[in-house]
């Protein structure tokens, strides 16, 4: 058995089997850049670059196309407030967007941009109309004919036998309980931006734009597609409609898609002050591989509670497993194998294809690899472990990193850069204390750090410890965590 994944189109879970072998088409729907990204944004991202990471892992070359939406009611609407362009305004947001992405460890899709697709988008509805399933209305937009689609409501199972044939709607989002035309393409409003095309002056309506893009990356059928939950309807549904009722083939064989996050154990919002970027979790002084073990700790089809507690356990889990992984890098080993350990190691890694085989279950894989660490610790400490027995639990290690991709310590560059940040775009009243100190620990080179460490160990081997817990002073001061055990000092920076 291979990778499982639950299906939303056959609301069951099914093995996954791509089209062509061995290669996979997926698209994902991205950002609206119209702010910055929050954490509930990420969930997502964070969800599909998981199942990206484990279909490269399992051997299967993977085509992996996401949209940035730089056109839609909101960007139009802030654009026109702010007196700029659409691109000029779009672009600090994209930006934004592509600097988190890489600081959560989200490896980079193929990106398309609907102001790039607009010449496709316009003769899509012109076939969508020759075929009478589009029509024009008199100022000049297109609206889909629902009445022509009958399997309409597929997706998200809502029936809407009883519609009203003709009722429109010419928003990008909405949320309805029954459906109504949707339009493809909006006639320009007096300041809108807008373009010149076969089907008239005007701009593309929101769920327009992954239907062409998606196909003109991946064709009329493609493996799958993911998105948020909050995407099946209408978002998605809109996109089925309109691609099939075009080609006549299914559109997307799979659809993924992530749950919400509560915060604090409620819906994230503004007006409750518990809605956080990634940026603002940042400068509160939280890492961002802290983030993203989080934001996978809960399997995506699982509601994640986010707290500043589950955060502040992240970061010692995380750190646990750097400090393990030194552990095996540097440690001195007596010669020769031990029977446990030499198949633990590959037992962790069986263990951990299995919960990710099982609809991507990342709580199980962190289990597995957790149990790893416990047992290879015993037997660290009791000078159990062997120097051939390194090479299995460090595989294991990896295969893990190669999808949580947490175990890499550049967190401080990346916060760095937040900070440099806030201050340029005048926020450095959000930057915490923690993020200052945490920044100045890692002023401290390693190698510095080391000899001082020397130190604490020469003063405590001559019963100096009035000496040692002075150097360990200046070091807690300098924001680094000073361990003591019964036959070793270790660091790591807070």
């Amino acid at each position: 058995m291979g990778l499982r994944l639950y299906n939303t189109m056959s609301s069951r879970m099914e093995e996954f089997a791509p089209l062509v072998d061995r290669e996979v088409r997926m698209y994902a729907c991205g950002p609206t850049v119209y702010d910055y990204g929050h954490i509930g944004n990420f969930r997502t991202f964070i969800a599909v670059d998981i199942l990206r990471r484990y279909l490269k892992q399992s051997g299967y070359a993977v085509k992996h196309v996401m949209n940035i939406t730089d056109v839609d009611d909101k960007i139009i609407r802030n654009a026109a407030r702010d007196g700029v362009t659409v691109q000029q305004y779009t672009a600090k947001y994209e930006k934004a967007f592509l600097e988190d992405a890489a600081m959560i460890g989200i490896e980079q899709p193929t990106l398309v941009r609907a102001t790039e697709h607009i010449r496709q988008m316009a003769e899509f509805v012109a076939k969508l109309e020759k075929k009478g399933i589009a029509y024009r209305t008199d100022d000049g937009s297109y609206y889909f004919r629902i009445a022509k689609f009958p399997q309409y409501g597929k997706l998200s199972k809502k029936d809407f036998s009883g519609m009203v044939d003709g009722a429109r709607v010419d928003v990008d989002e909405y949320e309805k309980d029954s459906a109504r035309d949707f339009a493809l393409w909006k006639s320009p409003k007096p300041g809108e931006a807008s373009w010149e095309t076969v089907i008239g002056r005007g701009r593309p309506g929101w769920h327009l734009e992954c239907s062409v893009m998606s196909m003109q990356e991946l064709g009329e059928s493609f493996d799958l597609h993911a998105g948020g939950e909050d995407l099946v309807f209408p978002h998605h549904e809109n996109e089925i409609a309109q691609s099939e009722s075009l080609t006549g083939k299914p559109f997307a064989h799979f659809w993924f898609h992530a749950r919400f996050l509560l915060v604090e154990g409620e819906k994230m919002s503004k007006s409750l002050g518990n809605f956080f970027t990634l940026r603002d979790l940042v400068l509160k002084g939280h890492k961002p591989s802290s983030i993203r073990y989080l934001l996978t700790s809960v399997p995506y089809r699982n509601q994640l509670n986010f707290t500043f507690d589950g955060l502040r356990q992240a970061a010692v889990s995380v750190e646990r497993l750097r400090n393990f992984r030194s552990r095996l890098e540097t440690g001195k080993f007596a010669d020769g194998s031990n029977d446990e350990m030499q198949a633990l190691g590959k037992e962790t890694e069986e263990r951990m294809r299995a919960a990710l085989d099982d609809d991507l279950n990342t709580a199980q894989a962190q289990a597995a690899i957790f149990e790893m660490v416990r047992r290879a610790n015993i037997a660290l400490d009791s000078g159990q472990l062997r120097s051939n027995d390194g090479p299995g639990l460090v595989s294991a290690l990896n295969s893990f990193d190669e999808i949580f991709a947490v175990l890499k310590d550049d967190d401080l560059p990346k916060m760095r850069h937040v900070l440099d940040w806030a201050k340029a775009d005048g926020r450095e009243e959000q930057v915490s204390p923690e993020l200052r100190d945490l920044l100045r620990s890692g002023q401290l080179p390693d190698a510095e750090i080391e000899r001082k460490i020397s130190d604490m160990k020469a003063a405590r081997a001559a019963r100096n410890f009035q000496l040692s817990d002075s150097i360990r002073g200046e070091l807690t001061a300098a924001g680094i965590l000073v361990e003591i055990t019964k036959n070793d000092i270790r660091w790591r920076r807070k």
